[in-house]
């Protein structure tokens, strides 16, 4: 992609984000999750902090579900039978995606104690 203008070198991003979002299942459910994530954050009036974090939590999240799959296919691609070298490095993607949605997953039991549970009147700050 060297030498490509700046515009085009977004159009493949664009292509590749759309491509995983028809291919890949659990990039739409991450996105359904950052929908609720959105709405939690809307509706609590969550300072500009739990905004950010969230930001780059669902980022992170979503980054390491794109990476997975563009290895999951370059690794299909390079050698479709079945090989041990190959499940390893699938499954080494898989946990990267893992690792990252339970990062998330207490970054929003952080933000559900600091902000939700008070917004629902059930801890008092």
């Amino acid at each position: 992609m060297k030498g490509h203008r700046f515009l085009d070198r977004l159009g493949y991003a664009w292509a590749g984000l759309r491509a995983a979002w028809r291919l890949e299942k659990s990039l739409r459910t991450h996105a359904l999750a950052a929908v609720g994530v959105l709405g939690l954050l809307l509706i609590t009036h969550a300072p500009v902090m739990w905004w950010a974090v969230m930001a780059l939590t669902v980022g992170i999240v979503v980054a390491t579900e794109l990476l997975n799959t563009a290895l999951e296919a370059l690794c299909d691609h390079l050698h479709p039978q079945r090989h041990e070298a190959i499940k390893l490095t699938k499954d080494m993607a898989a946990a990267a995606v893992l690792v990252s949605s339970l990062a998330a997953l207490l970054v929003g039991l952080a933000f559900v104690a600091d902000q939700v549970l008070p917004w629902l009147g059930w801890i008092r700050r």
